[in-house]
């Protein structure tokens, strides 16, 4: 056999090892504690190599024994989980007019968190530049945790090209092809990810919130507009170049009100809370009564999607019909989905939790109605596990989706 033939034979070897070290950890992820005879089960791997493999993840800190115990199958045997001491992190939101940043551990529990308002005129190179010293910050937490980062996962809002790392467009923050890995990367020596703002929180509600273990559901996240992510077979849904998941700008009326996109009629032109606002701040400037003016002390410029949940609460006619109607077209939007995705779950996440109460049951009266039988009958509707927080827990769970998948050789 010539030397070329035993490097494939190498590389095929080193292919493998990394992909059985995968299931183990993802395995480890969804189950644990288990010990190696379980995770041999339950993997289909042999002893030999669950012991080996589970021998260098101990040594390297990525697992750890946590106690001698009889297991499921009745063996004893020392039970297995995830270390999340074994490596860290780092999570970063770029918001419109915000940056927020996490550490987290391997389990995505936060170590440490920071959270800064900055004006969008500062423009684009100010902005990615004071995320940067955030994330410097965060460095320095690890360094005294002791803790060591795997890299940097950046969530931001509008559409990514996940391979190069460039955001192509935020119609919200009017930018267009930003280079953020290369802009990060530049000041940090560590792998950086860049993904969409909601696909992260999805990728985040996946490996750790309440879609952990569902392998086909859909992210939905309103805030400045609306944004969402696709789950199936258990990876995120980015279509040939990545941009998939734009699920805001689904136009529903080409005769509607215009969007930050430039399109007219969007979903998101008719759900997102800034809608909501300014659709309140007209009613109110034209003498309609209602408890929002005074949670908002008459500044009708500066009514809060919160102000409107608060008032609704407290059963205003404006501000729950506001919602309901919200609730209705988030209803219409999601039938389109279950249609063509039949998936089993759909999060809310965003403010769209913070309001769960009054939309859901507006919400699946509007799904039955308009979704067809088959597709709807398994469909639960779910609240985000992290709220305005998904974002920064999936953007810190990228990085932890890269050593899950791709596990160093």
């Amino acid at each position: 056999m010539d030397k070329s033939t035993n490097g494939r034979k190498t590389g095929d070897q080193a292919l493998v090892r990394r992909l059985n070290t995968a299931i183990i950890l993802d395995c480890l992820r969804l189950n644990a504690p288990l010990s190696r005879a379980e995770i041999s089960t339950k993997t289909r791997l042999n002893r030999s190599t669950v012991s080996s493999i589970v021998s260098h993840l101990i040594h390297d800190g990525f697992v750890r024994e946590i106690e001698f115990q009889k297991d499921r199958l009745g063996r004893p045997g020392m039970l297995l989980e995830l270390s999340p001491d074994g490596a860290c992190a780092i999570g970063v939101e770029i918001g419109v007019d915000f940056v927020s940043i996490m550490l987290a551990d391997f389990a995505a529990q936060p170590i440490w968190r920071k959270r800064v308002a900055i004006d969008p005129q500062i423009g684009q190179p100010a902005f990615i530049e004071r995320a940067g010293d955030l994330i410097q910050d965060a460095m320095r937490q690890a360094k005294k945790t002791g803790s060591r980062p795997l890299g940097i996962g950046v969530g931001v809002p509008g559409l990514v090209d996940v391979l190069e790392g460039e955001l192509v467009f935020a119609p919200n923050l009017k930018w267009m092809h930003v280079p953020v890995r290369q802009m990060l990367m530049k000041r940090f020596d560590m792998p950086v990810f860049v993904e969409n703002d909601a696909n992260a929180a999805a990728l985040g509600e996946y490996y750790f919130g309440v879609a952990r273990g569902v392998a086909d559901f859909v992210y939905l996240s309103a805030d400045v507009g609306l944004g969402g992510g696709i789950v199936l077979g258990g990876k995120l849904f980015r279509g040939k170049n990545g941009y998939a998941g734009e699920i805001g700008h689904m136009m529903l009326d080409p005769n509607g009100a215009e969007c930050g996109c430039g399109r007219r009629g969007c979903w998101e032109s008719f759900v997102s809370p800034r809608v909501v606002a300014r659709n309140i701040q007209t009613m109110l400037r034209n003498g309609t009564a209602s408890l929002i003016r005074d949670l908002a002390k008459d500044d009708l410029n500066n009514i809060t999607f919160d102000q409107v949940i608060q008032a609704a609460q407290a059963d205003d006619a404006i501000a729950l019909d506001a919602l309901q109607d919200v609730a209705r077209w988030l209803g219409i939007g999601i039938a389109n989905l279950v249609n063509i995705f039949n998936p089993e779950l759909i999060v809310l996440g965003g403010a769209l939790a913070r309001a769960s109460k009054i939309l859901i049951p507006v919400i699946e009266t509007t799904v039955r109605e308009n979704a067809l039988g088959q597709p709807r009958e398994t469909l639960q509707i779910a609240i985000s596990a992290y709220s305005s927080e998904a974002c920064i827990v999936g953007a810190a769970a990228i990085v932890l989706d890269e050593i899950l998948r791709y596990p160093f050789p």
